[in-house]
């Protein structure tokens, strides 16, 4: 069992997917340091968050599950429900993308913009470069969810698919790296809430 877990830990595709997870948590932590370093420095008041941030971090709480329930589903050789919670992270993923244009346009609509201050820069460059890695996600599940349409088509195709440890590492990562993605959206809108407060 430990052989195995040191196989998974030193696997390139797993070592690559930490690399990233940490240049993107220290990306994030630099932003949001550099913001609070301006907002003190500069006496800047706090941008507002629209309440459509709250939300949407539901939107991406409900992807993490059904992500959770793809991955059991696929361990439990369970095909429809394999095929199905991928189908619906994809369109909460597409959700979220359409829910944070709906709160860029409500910022707008509110004069906080671009030029407003140097904090809804912030505000912007953060939530935009957030989007951007869950858009990275995308075609990963696409991938994975036109394979499975392609290759499940009777009980032997299913066994050979399910059965293929690449693909079961694979989805391993992916989830993982959606998890990431929800706790550090968790993490911004907590932060940019937090400095409304002080």
């Amino acid at each position: 069992m430990a052989s195995k877990q040191n196989e998974f830990l030193f696997h390139p595709k797993n070592v690559m997917l930490f690399i990233l997870l940490f240049g993107l948590a220290f990306l994030f932590l630099a932003l949001t340091v550099a913001y609070v370093y301006i907002r003190v420095t500069n006496e800047v008041p706090p941008v507002r968050v629209p309440i459509l941030f709250v939300f949407n971090t539901l939107i991406l709480l409900a992807s993490s599950w059904t992500m959770v329930r793809a991955r059991r589903c696929y361990l439990a050789d369970d095909t429809l429900g394999y095929q199905q919670n991928l189908r619906i992270t994809i369109w909460l993923s597409i959700f979220f993308t359409g829910m944070q244009a709906v709160a860029w346009w409500w910022l707008f609509k509110h004069n906080i913009n671009l030029g407003t201050s140097t904090t809804t820069g912030f505000l912007y460059v953060i939530s935009f470069v957030h989007l951007i890695h869950v858009l990275a996600g995308l075609p990963f599940l696409f991938q994975f969810y036109l394979a499975a349409k392609k290759h499940m088509v009777d009980p032997v195709t299913v066994l050979v698919y399910f059965s293929d440890p690449e693909k079961r590492l694979s989805l391993r990562l992916l989830t993982i790296y959606w998890h990431f993605l929800d706790g550090l959206w968790i993490y911004l809108v907590l932060f940019f809430a937090v400095n409304q407060v002080f």
